[in-house]
């Protein structure tokens, strides 16, 4: 009969599994070996009674016990973590350098910042704004402690959700009926300037780059302006723009995996680790 006891060291190696992707990426993550990862995580499978993972063509994947255990086990990690913060009356403090797009922020970090500022007052939040392009080097080079990033390649950092790309025009304009198509494009190497690029291609529709842009105010401005029609992440769309599609003769379009990436100087660094948990506590949808 499964045990009801779920000690927190088993938890700690089964999220650091999850948000790693594999056993040997989780070992240095909770201080331990592969085999001592490996015999967590097969105790706590002991204790809830059914698996919590599966080994995929890849990576290990959640079970349906595991997803439906992970939320928890991120809560009482947390709650464990304040706990002992509390009782030893040492209160979380230092600099925390993180990184975030334009169309990420206001809608998915502020709530996340909000919460971590009601915690741990004695932090300072260094906050830098800039495209994934750009903030996914400077976390391999420990140059950002953190970053919520449109991630360029599976298994980079931990997943968090997938947001939708969407075309986007202004109706005063009708940009969309011009030929050949103008559009205004982000930065080269951006995914939802390759992203457009292809599906433009593939539908075989001529187009023709009138804008370059690297933020999101510049986006938009060409779109309000009726200079093109762009792609923008479905969150980042304002109230006065209308969302093309098909019947507007623009293909569909696919969806960025955005995800949290932490640089390697950080690791230990108790500071970075309440954000970083908070940040996959807060956005990780099942």
């Amino acid at each position: 009969m499964p045990s009801s006891d779920l000690q927190l060291d088993w938890l700690r190696a089964f999220v650091a599994v999850v948000d790693s992707g594999s056993l040997t990426a989780a070992a240095p993550a909770v201080h331990r070996s592969q085999s001592a990862v490996s015999m967590q995580i097969r105790k706590l499978e002991e204790a809830v009674g059914r698996p919590v993972l599966s080994r995929g063509p890849r990576h290990l994947d959640l079970t349906d016990t595991g997803r439906e255990l992970l939320p928890h086990a991120r809560r009482l990690l947390a709650d464990h973590a304040e706990a002992l913060q509390a009782i030893s009356g040492r209160a979380l403090s230092g600099r925390v350098r993180l990184g975030v797009p334009d169309d990420y922020a206001a809608r998915y970090l502020t709530p996340v910042l909000k919460s971590f500022a009601a915690r741990h007052a004695g932090v300072e939040i260094e906050l830098d704004c800039e495209q994934s392009t750009v903030l996914v080097p400077r976390v391999q080079r420990d140059e950002l402690d953190l970053a919520l990033v449109s991630r360029p390649r599976a298994n980079l950092g931990t997943l968090l959700f997938e947001e939708p790309l969407v075309w986007v025009g202004a109706s005063a304009f009708e940009a969309w009926r011009r030929e050949p198509l103008p559009v205004a494009m982000y930065e080269a190497g951006s995914l939802a300037r390759r992203d457009a690029a292809q599906a433009l291609a593939a539908l075989g529709r001529p187009y023709r780059v009138v804008y370059n842009s690297s933020s999101l105010a510049g986006q938009l401005a060409a779109v309000e302006s009726g200079l093109a029609v762009a792609v923008l992440t479905r969150c980042s769309v304002p109230p006065g723009l209308e969302v093309l599609g098909e019947r507007h003769g623009l293909p569909p379009l696919g969806r960025m995996e955005v995800a949290v990436l932490r640089s390697k100087a950080s690791r230990r660094n108790p500071a970075v680790d309440a954000l970083h948990a908070l940040v996959v506590q807060t956005l990780a949808r099942r």
